[in-house]
Order: structure tokens, then C-alpha cells, then sequence
């Protein structure tokens, strides 16, 4: 990030612009989720349910983010590890629920999943407009972006399933995006455990060096 590198050092979150940029997307995802949630009961929707979680852990993993802007190293690779442990649950979760609607299956209606999806795939888009400058930064601001990034790759997915189940009348499609977004979470929690294990790392052998 432009002015955040000068003496190699990642951006800590420690700025007015970036808490004010925080606050929009915590309202942002906090909106979508009572949106969303109430959706996916009622058009049956497994890929918008695990969409709709997806936008209640940003609401709280943001909130977290902000509380610990200027806090100690330790401390904000700790919140990033909470948000990392968070995705692993929410990616597991979902392949979860997703594996008992293959035993309970039941056609999603393909015109909410549709504009519901269209909708989130729109605020996530604000959301990751507003964090774009932001997008590089220690794990803690990182594991930010990611679940952004992360927002707008899965509503893009939605709106494909809901496609799909409208071709072929089928859960399916569904399914297969709920499965496609809970590795997604996965592996972007595998994505800040790695950080946080260089960023610990790099700050050991610092200390060592003084």
C-alpha cells in the first residue's frame, strides 16, 4: 500500500481512513446477513445460507479488526489466528449442512437465489472498493481483504447455482457452490495461519537481534 511501506514495514491498520473504511463494511455485511439469512430459509437455499454465515463472521471478524488497530504485534496475530479458526469452523460447518441436504434434498428456488445473490454480490463489491487500498498489510488487516475478496468470489457463485437450478430444476448446483465456498473458506483460514506463523517468525528473530 502507497505510503504504508517506507521502512518495510506492513501497515498495522493504524490510520483514520482505514478504521472509517472498517465501519462502512462492518454495517455493509451486517445489513446482508439479515437479508441473506432470511433468503435462504425461504427459497431453501444451501449455497445462500452458507453466504449469509459468511457475511455474519466478517461482521464480527471486522469488528475484531478494528479493536485491535494499535495494539501490540501479538496481539493482532492472535485476533488474526481467532478470524483464521473462524473460517475453519464456517468452511467445515457449511460442508456439513451441505453433506445432510444431499441426504434431505430439496430444490432451491431459483429466482430468490438469483436477485438475492445479485444484491450481496453488490455490496460485497462496494465492500472491496472501499478496502482496495487497503488490500496489503499485516495478517490482521490482510485476513480483512481476503474475506472481502472472499464475499465477492462466492456471490458470483450464488448467482451461477441459481442458474443452474433454474436449467435443471436440481439441487445440485447448490450444493456444488456451498462446497466450492466452504473449501474457499478453508483455504483462505490456511492462507492467515501461514502469515501469522512468518509474521510471529520475523519478530522472534527481531527480538533476538536487539
Amino acid at each position: 500500500m502507497a505510503g504504508c511501506g517506507c521502512n518495510n514495514q506492513e501497515f498495522d491498520g493504524t490510520s483514520k481512513e482505514y478504521r472509517r473504511a472498517l465501519w462502512w463494511v462492518i454495517a455493509i455485511n451486517a445489513f446482508m446477513f439479515i437479508i441473506e439469512m432470511g433468503a435462504s430459509f425461504q427459497a431453501s437455499s444451501q449455497a445462500l445460507q452458507a453466504d449469509a454465515l459468511d457475511f455474519l463472521g466478517d461482521t464480527a471478524t471486522y469488528s475484531l479488526s478494528l479493536l485491535v488497530i494499535g495494539h501490540s504485534l501479538q496481539i493482532r496475530n492472535k485476533a488474526a489466528l481467532l478470524k483464521a479458526a473462524s473460517l475453519l469452523l464456517m468452511g467445515l460447518g457449511v460442508l456439513g449442512m451441505t453433506i445432510y441436504r444431499v441426504v434431505v434434498m430439496q430444490t432451491p428456488i431459483a429466482l430468490t437465489m438469483g436477485s438475492i445473490g445479485a444484491l450481496a454480490f453488490s455490496a460485497n463489491i462496494i465492500s472491496v472498493l472501499i478496502l482496495l487500498r487497503f488490500r496489503d498489510g499485516d495478517a490482521n488487516v490482510r485476513s480483512v481483504w481476503l474475506c472481502s475478496r472472499n464475499d465477492a468470489i462466492g456471490n458470483l457463485a450464488v448467482i451461477l447455482a441459481a442458474a443452474g437450478v433454474w436449467q435443471t430444476q436440481s439441487a445440485w448446483p447448490d450444493l456444488l457452490v456451498a462446497v466450492i465456498m466452504a473449501s474457499l473458506f478453508i483455504w483462505s483460514s490456511v492462507q492467515i495461519f501461514q502469515q501469522v506463523k512468518q509474521s510471529s517468525t520475523e519478530d522472534f528473530d527481531t527480538s533476538c537481534q536487539k
